[in-house]
Formats: structure tokens, sequence, C-alpha cells
């Protein structure tokens, strides 16, 4: 009875005005984020953090602004995905499968609306698993001391690349990379100045946010700029008649909702295993279950419904880790990790009864933004649809000047704007590279309580590093830890072939 109290409570906070109208933007911007293609959800977080704070929002606020984008943006992936047979983003790849033989079908109305309430079902089965699993963590975090901190935080970087990952060698190096970008500053124990160079304004270490908007929104400004002949594709080529789908289609297709929420929800879960592979294990799953006649690839709702509801699922089971553990589960909440980590809130078994507030109000905000998302999502999907035609060359001064503003307007000074400057750099030649740039966000914020816990543990022992493998948990968590390293090495290429040829052989991206 206490988590539907907690849960009213969340109501309470989540129902003023100023809230509802946060998660009402946050919902519409995060569609239109997740519509274009190539940004995402966590490119579309990272581009509005600086609008979060400019605006002066509390903690609970601007989590409920940044997570309705979250949210919104895996609705909005779809709409390139169906329309154009281009991915908003990777979890929105399966989608396209048969998303687009339906658009060019005819039926591309009734493949957006059940594809939104394949959406729906998926996030809103995804907020009640994070209620009742999110707290039976919290419970076991309890048992944590310094050197089982340290091992979960070992098992996020070495599970980060996840099974889809594509090289687990670059995912190591990008987490190396953040480590050594958490040791700038002043060391906490010894009071001694690491990696400054003499300059005063790196001895607080860098801020995660500058960081963050500078690897993710400047990096796609400098795509762009690389690439700026090349045009946005043309969303008018396929119609949208209807707005709604059949009864039957739904009808039929409900079983499927239903079933991959919960394949996408376990993956969403699991430490670096995101939407990406909740959208893919879904469709594969539901494609051995049910097709028995082949039309899976071919316009088939279901395979519609199956990634939809998966990622969506997924989408809302990556909270779970960064809400009970701090630990987050994709790299859309590694983003949100560093807004609560700079409103000097700590993810972790005690946020949940040291700020209560903010856990439930962000819970019960959840279910208010999918029920937007889905009454936005049917009846102004024309409008979403025309977004497609922004041109990037509109967009993209929008996105620098949001940038640049937004983070000068939080901190006043123009050595952040310099070092913003150079973390896009960096994240653009990264890009070229295929090196993942979420592992580097990931060091950066757990590089220092990653140190602080392995220091601790050690000086309680009296200098002895066996102390980290000296408790049957710690052990579990090195266990994970390395079979979460080690099995991408053996399956991962197989599974991101998968996911690219199954795309390709089903011709779903060809006129």
């Amino acid at each position: 009875m206490d988590t539907f109290a907690n849960l009213a409570d969340g109501f309470a906070i989540a129902l003023t005005w100023q809230n509802l109208l946060l998660a009402l933007l946050g919902c519409f911007l995060g569609t239109i984020m997740g519509a274009l293609p190539g940004l995402g959800p966590s490119n579309g977080v990272a581009i509005l953090i600086p609008l979060a704070f400019t605006m002066g929002l509390g903690a609970t606020p601007a989590l409920i602004l940044l997570t309705s984008v979250y949210y919104g943006a895996m609705y909005g992936g779809r709409i390139s995905s169906i329309l154009l047979g281009i991915p908003g983003d990777e979890p929105a790849m399966m989608t396209v499968l048969d998303g687009h033989p339906m658009a060019k079908a005819g039926q591309a109305g009734e493949a957006l609306a059940l594809s939104g309430i394949a959406s729906f079902v998926g996030a809103f089965l995804a907020t009640w698993g994070l209620i009742f699993l999110a707290p039976q963590l919290v419970k076991i975090a309890l048992l944590f001391g310094p050197a089982e901190y340290f091992a979960l935080f070992a098992l996020a970087f070495m599970t980060l690349g996840g099974v889809s990952s594509t090289n687990q060698a670059k995912s190591a190096f990008a987490a190396m990379l953040g480590l050594g970008l958490a040791m700038i500053g002043v060391d906490t124990q010894t009071g001694v100045p690491r990696f400054t160079f003499g300059e005063v304004h790196l001895y607080d270490g860098l801020d995660f946010l500058v960081a963050i908007v500078g690897l993710f929104a400047l990096s796609e400004v400098f795509i762009f700029l690389e690439n700026r002949h090349g045009g946005n594709a043309d969303g008018s080529k396929l119609k949208v008649n209807r707005l709604t789908a059949p009864m039957s289609m739904i009808k039929g297709s409900t079983p499927t909702m239903l079933r991959t929420s919960f394949v996408g929800f376990i993956a969403g879960v699991l430490p670096g295993a995101g939407a990406s592979l909740g959208s893919f294990l879904a469709y594969s799953m539901e494609k051995r279950l049910v097709d028995k006649d082949g039309t899976f690839g071919t316009g088939d709702p279901r395979g519609v419904a199956a990634p939809e509801a998966g990622n969506n699922a997924a989408a809302g089971g990556a909270l779970v880790p960064m809400l009970a553990l701090g630990v987050p589960g994709s790299g859309t909440t590694a983003v949100l990790l560093a807004v609560l980590l700079s409103l000097n809130i700590t993810p972790g078994p005690l946020l949940f009864t040291q700020n209560p507030d903010v856990v439930w109000g962000l819970i019960a905000a959840l279910f208010i933004a999918n029920v937007m998302l889905l009454l936005m999502n049917i009846p102004m999907v024309g409008l979403f649809t025309r977004v497609l035609m922004i041109p990037s060359r509109i967009l993209m001064p929008i996105v620098a000047m949001v940038s640049f503003v937004g983070i000068y307007g939080i901190s006043g000074s123009s050595f952040d704007l310099m070092v913003m400057i150079a973390f896009g750099v960096m994240g653009w030649v990264l890009r070229k590279f295929d090196v993942p740039l979420v592992p580097i966000i990931l060091g950066t914020l757990l590089g220092n309580a990653m140190e602080n816990n392995l220091r601790r543990a050690i000086t309680i022992d009296n200098g002895n590093w066996w102390t980290l493998i000296d408790s049957p948990l710690a052990i579990t968590l090195w266990a994970i830890a390395i079979i979460g390293f080690i099995l991408p090495l053996i399956i991962g290429a197989r599974v991101k072939a998968g996911m690219h040829a199954r795309r390709d052989e089903e011709g779903s991206l060809s006129d």
C-alpha cells in the first residue's frame, strides 16, 4: 500500500500546472527530435538541457521536462522510419521492416497510429515495472559497501557496449578516456591539482553538462557542416490519409504488444543493453512465434507493433538501474544521470528515502507524458511529418544557438564555452572513427565516485586489494561484468549483423 500512497503523492506533484505544461512541451519537442533522422533521444535530451537550467527549474520540473523529451523522442523515431524508410534513431531501425512497406501500400496512417498505440502500451507497462522493481533493487543496494559499489561501476563500464556493440575495444577506449577526464581537478583526498596545467578554471573538474552538450549537440553541428551538401529526405512522397488504425488491426496486434513489452523491459533493465537490443529481440521473438505465413517484412502490422512496444518498454526499463543503483541502463539515462548530479541529487538506494518527491513525481509524470504522447501523436501526426521537411541548414544553427546561449546562461563563463567547443570537436573526430560517446560521458560522471569507493575499500581493509572480491555480492557483480564484456565479443557481431541483414534482405529500405 505504501507504493500506491507514494504514487498518489507523486501525482499531486506532477499535476501542477507548471509540471503539466513542462510535460506537454517536452513531449512535443521530443517527438520532433525523434522524428528528425540522426538526432534521437540522447541528442534531443542533451540539446534541451541548457533550456531546463536557464529556465531556473528545480530538480523535479527539470526531470519531468527532460524525461518527457526522452519518451517523446522514442515515439518520434517511428515517423521517419515508416514514412521514409530512414530510422529516426537506432531503436527504430526494426520498425522500418514492416512500417515502410505498409506506408508504400497506402497504409501510412494506419501504421503510424498502430505504432503510437504500441509505444503507449510498451511505455505504460514499463512504468509499472519501474514502480515495482526499482524499490526491490533499492533493498539489495542497501547491502552494498565500497567494494561492491566499485564492482557495480566496473560492471556498468564493462557492459556499456551491450550485445549490439560494433566494437568492444572502441567502447573500452571511450570508457578509459572518460575516466581520464574525470581525473582532472583537485584530488579530494590529497588536495593536489591533477591535470589542470595551471588553469584555475579546471580545479573543480569538468562540468558534466558542458561535456554532454559539446559531445552530442555541437558534434552534430560539425557533422552537418562537413556534409552540408546533403539535404533532408522528402517526407511528402507518402500521404497520411487515415489517422486511426482499424479495431481489427489493433485487436490482432494486442497480444504482440503485451509479449514484446515484457521482452523490451527486461532488455532495458540490463546494463548496457538499451532500446536497440529490446527492439531487435522483440521483433525476432515475435517473428518466430507468429509469422507462420512469412508476412513479416512485407507490411505485417504485428511487425510494426513488436519493435515499437519493445523499444519504448526498454526506455522505461533503463530508468530502473539509474534511479535505484545510480548506474544508467542506456545512453539517454546517462545524460539524465548527469542532470541529477548537476542538481546535487545522487541517484541510488537513498534517493527513494531522501528525495521521494523527485522519484515519485517523475514516475507520475511518466504516466501523464505517456497519455499526452498518445493523444498528441495521432491527431497531430500530419504536423510531425512536415517536420521531416525542415532543412538542416535551418535546424542546425538553432541547435548551436541553444547550446551556446544555454551553457553561458548556466555558468556565465566564456571558458566553459571554449571547453564545450573542444568537446564538440572531440565528439566529431570520435564519431568519424565510430567511437561511441556514451562511455566517455559515463566515465566523466562516475569516475570520481569509482575512485573514491576504490580508495575507501582499500583503506578500510588496510591496503588489502583482495577486499574487492571478499563478499559473495562483489564476486557476483564481477562475474556478471566479465560475462557482459566477453559475451558481445562472441555473439555481438552476429546480433548486429542480424539487425542490419534482416532490414536489407527484406527490402525495407528500397522503393
